[in-house]
């Protein structure tokens, strides 16, 4: 027993020194829109951590956080063109590169952080990721933003007949921004750099992103009210340019790939902790939190079945297919 593991540690050591020996010196420029201490750039610093580490400092992964290097829309057509290497967004913003991401949209779908780890790390996660490849995008694993909520400066929301006429700034999407209408508000489509200042100067009423997004952008110094609707879960892609990775050994490739699922296990931890406290933090930043009751909750579900419809003949049957029996699986094996 003791020579299988002795010989099982030996193997491990000469594995990752192979690595360490066959990475080049190259430099990783690593984006998302959020900012120092949100759990996506928390992960993002694991990241790099992970890759010095396994590369030997060979490979270096500078992080531009808060959106330093543009919004999502224009950091994809740099990914694309080989400019930018890596970033981590909202599956959201994968739609418009390949319509059956729209699905991650569907509202009420998810129930919880564990199933959704389920599907995104199943066969259903790989199986999205792996239709990028052809777009000239590599997406290397799934990081959690969490469950969205409602913000605004009107009124607080206690029933779904609040929402209407509500300004509210969506991620621009067509799902996005019909499900708003069907509530009765005026979507806004607007990139997320963006809505820090449209808030500020009234040009809009409000938003809706998940807790730690919300406290980590300090939104809660121009938001009155926060409604606790969990209405969606964007799963984040952690995303590569193909056309860097490319040009990587299959060990350079290996050393990025398994830093990715590592520190995957952290980010989402970080995530979940943070969810947490990022009420309180908006709590003591001014804002009113409210809680739909269970029958508004199920009346907001009502509400957006039609647009689920609606949708689901666009991205296509076959992969709202595959979410749902992906999604009954994973609540299956509890």
């Amino acid at each position: 027993m003791k020579r299988l593991v002795l010989k099982t540690i030996v193997a491990a050591v000469a594995v990752a020194a192979f690595g360490i020996a066959c990475a080049q010196e190259r430099t990783i420029k690593f984006t998302t829109q959020n900012p120092e201490g949100h759990p996506l750039v928390m992960g993002m610093h694991k990241f790099a951590d992970i890759v010095a580490a396994k590369s030997g400092g060979k490979i270096k992964v500078n992080l531009f956080p808060g959106g330093a290097l543009g919004g999502d829309g224009p950091v994809i057509s740099a990914m694309q063109g080989g400019t930018i290497e890596m970033a981590s967004m909202n599956t959201s913003y994968l739609a418009g590169q390949v319509k059956e991401f729209a699905v991650f949209d569907f509202p009420f779908m998810f129930t919880n952080s564990k199933e959704a780890d389920a599907v995104v790390d199943g066969p259903f996660g790989k199986q999205m990721h792996a239709k990028l490849d052809a777009k000239g995008l590599i997406g290397l694993t799934y990081w959690e933003l969490g469950f969205r909520n409602i913000t605004n400066n009107k009124r607080a929301i206690a029933k779904v007949e609040d929402i209407a006429g509500l300004k509210l700034r969506v991620i621009p999407t067509p799902i996005n921004v019909d499900w708003v209408k069907t509530l009765g508000a005026n979507p806004t489509p607007m990139t997320f750099g963006e809505v820090y200042a449209a808030l500020e100067q009234g040009a809009i009423d409000g938003q809706e992103n998940p807790l730690t997004v919300i406290a980590a952008n300090k939104l809660f110094e121009v938001q009155k009210y926060v409604t606790l609707t969990n209405h969606q879960y964007n799963p984040q892609s952690v995303l590569i340019s193909k056309k860097f990775w490319d040009t990587l050994s299959p060990a350079e490739k290996k050393i990025i790939s398994d830093a990715a699922v590592e520190s995957t296990v952290y980010q989402r931890q970080q995530a979940r902790l943070q969810a947490t406290t990022a009420l309180e933090t908006v709590k003591k930043g001014g804002m009113q939190v409210t809680e739909l009751s269970p029958a508004e909750v199920e009346k907001l579900r009502e509400k957006m079945r039609p647009v689920i419809a609606k949708f689901a003949v666009s991205v296509g049957q076959d992969t709202v297919k595959g979410l749902q029996d992906a999604l009954a699986q994973a609540r299956a094996s509890k």
